[in-house]
């Protein structure tokens, strides 16, 4: 039999966390946050696309090597990419590869805040423990893994398409699948998965530090007594922007490498390391850093609306169908 204590324990760990199912990792709770994380995901898209396109193709164009003189580079900066892309082929062409994040960014959300959920709660002994900074930094590394299974083959294609240019001779690709169906029939999941390991170096830290961002920005945005889930949009927008201003900011430098290594021609690389050592010996540490600018221009607004389609999307799901055994909050 039990000790009194025992029972104690046992009626305390019942109360502290809800029985399986019946909180927000029930079946409900899990279309909860798939269907926020996907409202999310579509705004993020719509908001920063535009200025995604302008930094993959700065990324990726042609560089002279460190030191030697050549004429021009084709875009002399973020505003000069924007004007020439828009003039040659159109406010269609900022729009190029799209597709792709749009159908993909949906499940990808989805990963990724129920990652972070794991990852909090896996650092929580009762569901009403209070995390630390580093204890959001570490959650937010957790969903920055469990997203790079859709996020590396996503960027492959859509790097691929918002690099082609329009041009008098037919394209290579002529949608976003058409692309993804090339790329698989050249090299199987493992040419998909081109650049996984600069994708892992990008998003376990850098998603690490966007939610930490995030959190931070929040409590310092939320007043004393006001519970988290009352937040207001406009606050909530700010948190989001500059968790992805914070974000981007960490973790330009392999995306940088990661693209160069998915939009160069097959076989070109043997892998990220080999684009780290020609950029660094050609072009300088200053390249790593290559579309930084449109990058952080695009973050701040599309993670605004990320956030905010996420966190809005929640209460309005925890309104209509409130978690059993738990308080009504996004928290």
């Amino acid at each position: 039999g039990q000790t009194a204590s025992q029972r104690a324990g046992a009626m305390e760990d019942q109360v502290d966390r809800p029985a399986v199912g019946a909180g927000r990792w029930g079946v409900v709770g899990l279309l909860k946050h798939f269907a926020a994380g996907g409202v999310g995901g579509v705004l993020n898209v719509f908001a920063g696309h535009p200025l995604d396109t302008i930094k993959v193709r700065l990324q990726t164009q042609a560089r002279p090597s460190l030191g030697q003189v050549v004429s021009e580079p084709l875009f002399r900066g973020t505003l000069d990419c924007a004007i020439k892309t828009v003039k040659l082929e159109g406010i269609r062409g900022l729009y190029k590869g799209m597709l792709s994040p749009l159908v993909m960014f949906t499940p990808l959300y989805a990963v990724t805040f129920f990652g972070y959920e794991v990852g909090k709660q896996l650092q929580q002994k009762k569901t009403t423990d209070q995390l630390t900074l580093p204890q959001y930094f570490n959650a937010g590394m957790v969903a920055g893994l469990f997203c790079v299974s859709v996020s590396t083959p996503m960027d492959r294609v859509k790097c691929l398409m918002q690099v082609q240019r329009q041009s008098s001779s037919k394209a290579q690709y002529s949608s976003t699948f058409d692309c993804a169906r090339q790329v698989y029939r050249r090299g199987g999941l493992r040419n998909l998965y081109l650049g996984t390991t600069a994708t892992i170096v990008r998003d376990v830290p850098g998603t690490g530090v966007h939610f930490l961002a995030y959190e931070w920005v929040r409590q310092l945005l939320t007043p004393e007594g006001v519970a988290r889930d009352e937040l207001g949009p406009g606050k909530v927008m700010l948190a989001g922007g500059m968790a992805g201003v914070a974000g981007w900011t960490s973790c330009i430098a392999p995306d940088t490498v990661k693209s160069r290594l998915q939009t160069a021609p097959d076989g070109h690389y043997r892998g990220a390391r080999a684009v780290l050592k020609e950029m660094l010996r050609n072009e300088g540490v200053r390249a790593l850093f290559t579309g930084f600018v449109p990058a952080v221009m695009r973050a701040f607004p599309a993670h605004a609306a990320c956030f905010l389609g996420y966190e809005m999307s929640m209460r309005c799901f925890n309104w209509l169908l409130p978690p059993l055994g738990t308080a009504n909050t996004v928290s």
